[in-house]
């Protein structure tokens, strides 16, 4: 069984783009593709003009992709800031020379660190949450550290798995308004979605999967209309 079928794209930068489809159309299945969870039996797949298809998840985040999932997947042990500050990329401190001859160093990044870290919980309302354990937020405070985790690691681009799935309405426009906000900055974001509302309202463009093949593209105000897009959802398709 084919969960992608011949499936070919080009991703445009600092465009947010939603991917949907009816449950087993091969939405999730197109992210962990693009960010080495699963390898594909053939094809290729491109970041930036290089090859990646090969390359292990560790090696794919470090070029700048960045993924959360439709499972949250934090460290509930942890404190709210030491969640960001794992996301944040360490410039000394990773050799044993730099550890024995520069601790004045490390604790200046460890600062600058620090202050970056409560700078983008602030962006997401929790900054007065950050010596609270992960494991005592709301769901949708939950869902809103995974997504400033994943942009913490300087990602170009950031692949979201429904995003606003069992949040509040007020969380849901706080995610739609920090898409909008990190596309101005140069963000490119692809994201999976079922609320047809939430794609209307974030992205620039929407592609429609079902079977595992690409049966329209474009704008939602245009794609979301089509016969083949509405006959797929409510016409017996099945993820």
């Amino acid at each position: 069984m084919k969960v992608l079928d011949n499936l070919s794209l080009e991703i445009e930068e600092n465009v947010i783009t939603a991917v949907v489809g009816p449950n087993g159309s091969g939405k999730t299945t197109l992210l962990n593709t693009l960010c080495g969870i699963v390898r594909p039996n053939m094809g290729k797949i491109f970041f930036k003009s290089m090859e990646i298809t090969r390359h292990p998840s560790y090696m794919i985040s470090k070029l700048g992709i960045g993924r959360t999932f439709q499972n949250i997947r934090i460290f509930p042990q942890l404190t709210v800031l030491e969640n960001v500050l794992l996301g944040l990329n360490y410039n000394i401190g990773r050799q044993l020379f730099s550890v024995l001859m520069k601790p004045h160093m490390i604790k200046k990044e460890e600062k600058t660190k620090k202050e970056k870290a409560i700078k983008y919980l602030k962006v997401v309302g929790l900054e007065e949450k950050r010596d609270e354990l992960a494991k005592n937020l709301s769901y949708g405070q939950r869902r809103l550290l995974e997504f400033i985790r994943a942009f913490a690691t300087d990602a170009e681009l950031i692949l979201f798995d429904e995003p606003t799935a069992g949040v509040f309405p007020e969380i849901r426009e706080r995610i739609i308004r920090l898409f909008k906000d990190w596309k101005k900055i140069g963000k490119t974001i692809i994201f999976v979605e079922h609320d047809m509302e939430t794609v209307r309202e974030a992205a620039d463009r929407v592609i429609v999967l079902d079977k595992g093949k690409i049966i329209a593209d474009g704008e939602p105000e245009f794609v979301l209309e089509e016969k083949v897009v509405i006959d797929a959802y409510f016409g017996g398709a099945g993820d």
